[in-house]
């Protein structure tokens, strides 16, 4: 019995790896023929096309001129004779200053200068007389010598009292301010009552606002370039700039290339750049964030592919090409047919990119107008790869547009 047992778990045993050895080779077969199956790609045939793209800048603008309007004497705010926010003209009257004190003060000067005016008068009385005397011998000579020097005295009281009175002049002008030039005003900082002391209090902000300047940072590589422009003194129409708004509307004017800083910031490797724009309406305020477009300078067509067929590796740029080949591959060829003749395998090449538009990146070399450059599918591809590709223009991508940005870090 027991016997009889033993011989059937042998042969169930036996079954069991006839199928086990069946099933091992099966998976075998099948992991070859998925290894020689094509990948399934998209194709992209290139083509030259004009590009236009603008670089983009982080950007803030400035007013050309600003300043701080502090008081040049000190007491409390009694007049403020401005709309905040409002535009105001030079030797506009801004605030005033209690002016009681420096009133008097003035008007004690214009009467010290006449008084010593008055002295000054009969000093040279006196002198004129003794001279007149002196010459008939009629008075002692210390007498007229007295009288000369009382004059003089008398006309150096008179230039001191003018000082004093131009002094008390300056000091009650002081007390009303006026606007160094025109431009916008801001919200004042003091009211009405308030006391001013002089080198400390802020009473308000004055800056132009027609035109506006707008500053913004470019790489130190950049520098020969706006440089050229600069020298040029005109904006070519391969390098207009504009601007964005903080909305991300256009602004209705170009700006002109107005200034290049002295020199680069050796920390950050990056130059200042200043450009001009009208401000007729008023939509630039200084402050105001926006994104500065300077036109490309590229002028001849170029080929555009997606960024997604972009593969990376050490630092260099690659991507695949569909090429009709023939690979020989003795060990295989008995079981694989599709070595038998001509294959579209992708091939490798490597590129150089330039900017990049959008979904797209300009091919500065590497390419040839009419390759066929794989677009999906490039995960699984290496130089080789058997391919089984659509026609040249089922792509998924879409149309590459004919203009773009390319944002500046």
């Amino acid at each position: 019995m027991n016997r009889s047992i033993i011989n059937m778990g042998l042969v169930l045993l036996s079954s069991l790896s006839l199928f086990g050895c069946g099933d091992s080779k099966d998976k075998g077969s099948a992991a070859a023929k998925n290894v020689n199956a094509p990948v399934p790609v998209t194709l992209f045939e290139t083509h030259l096309q004009p590009v236009v793209y603008f670089d983009q800048f982080p950007g803030t603008v400035t007013a050309l001129m600003q300043v701080d309007i502090h008081p040049e004497t000190e007491g409390y705010v009694t007049g403020i004779y401005f709309k905040e926010g409002s535009h105001v003209h030079k030797g506009q009257v801004l605030y005033e200053i209690d002016k009681s004190k420096y009133q008097a003060s003035y008007d004690q000067a214009q009467a010290n200068v006449r008084s010593a005016q008055e002295t000054e008068a009969q000093s040279q009385k006196d002198a004129d007389r003794y001279t007149y005397l002196n010459q008939h011998d009629a008075i002692a000579k210390q007498t007229l010598d007295h009288a000369i020097t009382t004059l003089n005295t008398s006309k150096n009281q008179v230039n001191a009292a003018k000082q004093d009175l131009k002094k008390a002049q300056t000091d009650l002008g002081y007390a009303t301010i006026r606007a160094p030039f025109d431009g916008t005003i801001g919200i004042s900082q003091v009211k009405l009552g308030n006391t001013v002391t002089v080198g400390q209090t802020v009473l308000n902000t004055i800056s132009t606002d027609d035109p506006m300047a707008v500053d913004f940072v470019v790489n130190e590589k950049q520098v020969p370039r706006f440089l050229k422009m600069k020298a040029a003194d005109v904006n070519p129409e391969d390098s207009l700039f504009t601007i964005l708004m903080p909305d991300n509307t256009l602004y209705p004017g170009l700006g002109k290339l107005s200034v290049i800083d002295r020199g680069v910031d050796p920390l950050t490797g990056t130059i200042r750049i200043r450009i001009v724009f009208s401000n007729k309406d008023g939509f630039l305020r200084a402050g105001m964030s926006c994104t500065v477009r300077v036109h490309n300078e590229d002028k001849q067509p170029q080929i555009i592919i997606p960024s997604k067929s972009i593969v990376e590796q050490m630092g260099e740029y690659f991507v695949y090409i569909a090429k009709d080949t023939v690979i020989n591959n003795s060990a295989n060829n008995k079981n694989n047919d599709a070595n038998k003749g001509p294959s579209l395998r992708a091939a490798q090449k490597k590129v150089i990119l330039g900017q990049t538009i959008g979904a797209n990146v300009v091919v500065k070399s590497g390419l040839e107008e009419g390759d066929k450059v794989i677009t999906d599918g490039v995960q699984k591809l290496h130089d080789g790869s058997l391919i089984n590709a659509q026609k040249p223009g089922q792509q998924t991508g879409g149309n590459i547009p004919q203009s773009g940005d390319k944002k500046k870090e």
